[in-house]
């Protein structure tokens, strides 16, 4: 009985392995074809389609999804598809956040370098005169190392901030300042560049979507730069790439940073800052923690005096 057994759970191993070295195969097979798998919500199985069908079905049609065909990591897949770690539930719930009390810190910059005017216009509008910044075209590669040449100039002015590309497995590389603090303890803020028309071949400057959240961190960036500000915590500015195509840069980045153990306190990110129909600053609560969400809130209320338009994408 026990033999029986013992081979009843080898044959069971075996099937098992099989089974997954051939899912394996499959899995590599559609990459080589130039799929990639994608997921529009936790409880979506994921799709495979091309980099074509990604823009003109999801993107163009203003279906959000994640690009997972590069994701390994089961922690990332597990929160992807909706499962909690409750040790890190709980953990994050035990997080408190500082008062709001630092109006006269945050100013003082501001009194140094007044805040521009004209954000969009072509004299600090990030991306000026490309037919799109798709991630995969020529124009989004020039667009990158456009960037990266006016987030350096803006940061000039602090020699301690650093800048510098975050290659991809495509052409487009992402863009991150650094402002050194005391701690090695990451705030993040952030933003996309890469655009599309509704095609990779199709017209997409993307003012609103989003060189006007670049100017948002943009224009913080230079305030900062020209008060020589000295943070506590390490600020990063992020600059994504392949957003568009299913939060590629980011994805990669994070990848990067959990593999080298970096500790990251906040990350807030900011998109399609020029398109508000409520008239108003406004939050959105999807894929993000509840407890840094209501606190960026508060923020807004006490700087501007009114509470944040807040929704679902």
């Amino acid at each position: 009985m026990h033999l029986k057994s013992c081979i009843a759970s080898a044959l069971v191993s075996i099937s098992v392995a099989t089974s997954a070295s051939l899912a394996d195969a499959d899995f590599q097979a559609r990459v080589k074809q130039g799929f990639r798998l994608i997921k529009t919500s936790p409880t979506d199985a994921g799709a495979w389609v091309t980099d074509e069908e990604k823009i003109t079905n999801y993107t163009g049609k203003c279906l959000h999804f994640v690009d997972i065909t590069d994701i390994k990591d089961p922690e990332v897949l597990n929160v992807l598809s909706g499962k909690k770690d409750n040790s890190r539930v709980a953990a994050v719930a035990a997080i408190t956040y500082p008062a709001v009390s630092h109006q006269t810190e945050a100013n003082d910059p501001i009194g140094v370098s007044p805040l521009k005017s004209y954000l969009l216009s072509t004299s600090i509008n990030p991306t000026p005169s490309f037919y799109n910044r798709y991630y995969k075209s020529t124009y989004g590669t020039q667009s990158a190392t456009y960037l990266f040449n006016t987030v350096k100039s803006i940061s000039a002015p602090n020699p301690r901030i650093t800048v510098s590309q975050f290659s991809h497995s495509y052409a487009q590389p992402s863009i991150i300042a650094r402002i050194p603090g005391t701690s090695p303890n990451l705030i993040i803020v952030s933003a996309h560049f890469d655009s599309t028309g509704g095609s990779s071949t199709a017209r997409g400057p993307g003012a609103v979507d989003n060189a006007s959240g670049c100017v948002v961190l943009m224009e913080a960036l230079r305030v900062l730069a020209n008060a020589n500000y000295a943070p506590r915590n390490t600020m990063e500015f992020h600059f994504y790439s392949g957003e568009e195509a299913g939060l590629l840069g980011s994805g990669d980045i994070f990848r990067n940073y959990k593999a080298a153990g970096k500790s990251i306190l906040a990350v807030v990110n900011t998109d399609m800052a020029g398109y508000s129909p409520s008239g108003k600053i406004s939050s959105y609560n999807d894929y993000s923690d509840v407890g840094l969400l209501a606190y960026v809130r508060r923020v807004i209320t006490a700087y501007l005096g009114s509470y944040p338009f807040h929704g679902r994408v």
